[in-house]
């Protein structure tokens, strides 16, 4: 099982550079585990690629659609004191935002604390270094940040 944060997600839906890998890594290993707030994240990736013109209405109807069936398949870390004291920790260790420090807390919750032999996949240097920091085996690749 991979933990995937939402920038690796995004590419199974809307064609980008990334797609290709993000659909490798989801033959290879389908058991998709997200952070319980992640739905919400892409929701908001669409919509903003929506509005500024990169995705037509049709597009962003088709990326939601993805979204709707993909809920189905994946396992979510729920929120909970462990996700949200886990996330606090790491904000005063790394150079995070808040939704990317929940992502790596809820990570790490799932991890039980020991993400040694666990793998995290993301599309964001920065939280890729952060993970790799905590002791998670990457799967990364560079993003620009929005």
């Amino acid at each position: 099982m991979i933990f995937w944060d939402t920038s690796a997600l995004v590419p199974l839906l809307v064609e980008e550079a990334n797609t290709r890998l993000s659909k490798e890594v989801a033959r290879r290993d389908g058991d998709v585990l997200v952070w319980w707030g992640t739905a919400v994240e892409i929701l908001s990736a669409v919509a903003h690629r929506e509005r500024e013109g990169g995705l037509s209405t049709d597009d962003a109807d088709d990326a939601r659609d993805g979204l709707a069936a993909l809920i189905g398949t994946w396992s979510e870390v729920l929120a909970s004191d462990p996700v949200r004291n886990n996330a606090s920790r790491l904000l005063r260790r790394h150079t995070l935002r808040a939704a990317d420090a929940l992502q790596l807390g809820a990570a790490l919750a799932w991890a039980d604390g020991s993400p040694e032999g666990r793998s995290f996949f993301t599309f964001d240097d920065r939280l890729a270094g952060a993970a790799r920091r905590e002791g998670f085996r990457t799967i990364a690749g560079t993003k620009p940040r929005q």
